[in-house]
């Protein structure tokens, strides 16, 4: 992801780094000495908040609850398809009135403060290639610190492929790439949940600015950039989908309605 994603490396950066391919070599020598520049800034490293909270489903929204269950704290409202499977994210919390309580986690996780500060001087100084480099390192590091917290939250539910936050060998990381696992992770403004404004909600669950310094844009964006917050089901079938067009249309008016009716 780093390397061709981010850095532009044109076929298979694994191989031709094990072949000794020498762009690759050079590419690789380039982000290990942004990445020993930025481990030894005191102003960079990672940072994570995440719970559980109580939740159950009324129709398309999910209700989330104080931890003893007692105080309704806030509610989502997600778009459903309709057609292909008519999927919808409260699908996966069990519906109010059906036995004990389920769960949903939240997270956020980030790398930073000092990367946009440092990024913006080595662009300032001509270091474009630096630059660039830091700013796609905090983001997969972020994405990267993500998929190592969803797995813990997986341990924590008896639901994950093994124990503690050790590394995984090559298989599982094949497996984890392809999300081959039970429980999955979802982010706002993406397909199953596009609606940027509910990171509002979530950060407000989380505490997060406070907690780890991660702040909104006006526009629900996250800063520092390097960030990434998700909310986690446990459901044996939860699965990734999209909205289309029209269905992110309708619910958008479908929540607009309900603004209306306040």
């Amino acid at each position: 992801m780093l390397y061709v994603r981010h850095l532009g490396y044109r076929g298979r950066f694994t191989e031709a780094l094990a072949d000794g391919e020498p762009k690759a070599l050079e590419l690789r020598r380039q982000v290990q000495r942004v990445e020993d520049i930025a481990l030894a800034r005191a102003d960079i490293s990672a940072g994570a908040v995440f719970k559980f909270f109580p939740c159950r489903s009324d129709g398309q929204w999910l209700i989330i609850y104080s931890p003893d269950g007692s105080e309704e704290l806030e509610r989502f409202y997600f778009g459903r398809q309709a057609e292909r499977e008519g999927l919808c994210l409260s699908d996966y919390a069990r519906p109010v009135g059906d036995g004990p309580d389920d769960y949903v986690a939240m997270f956020v996780t980030t790398v930073g403060p000092g990367v946009r500060q440092l990024s913006e001087k080595w662009k300032s100084d001509g270091r474009y290639l630096d630059s660039h480099t830091l700013q796609a390192l905090a983001i997969e590091s972020a994405e990267g610190f993500a998929e190592l917290l969803h797995k813990r939250i997986r341990n924590m539910w008896n639901i994950g492929e093994g124990s503690g936050m050790r590394v995984a060998d090559e298989n599982e990381k094949r497996d984890l790439f392809r999300a081959k696992y039970r429980g999955k992770r979802f982010s706002f403004g993406y397909p199953a949940c596009p609606r940027l404004e509910d990171q509002e909600k979530l950060f407000d669950l989380l505490d997060a600015t406070a907690s780890i310094g991660v702040e909104l844009t006006d526009g629900y964006m996250m800063d520092p950039e390097g960030s990434v917050s998700a909310l986690v089901f446990h459901h044996p079938e939860a699965k990734y989908f999209n909205l289309d067009e029209a269905d992110i249309e309708r619910l958008e008016a479908e929540i607009e309605q309900f603004e209306r009716s306040r």
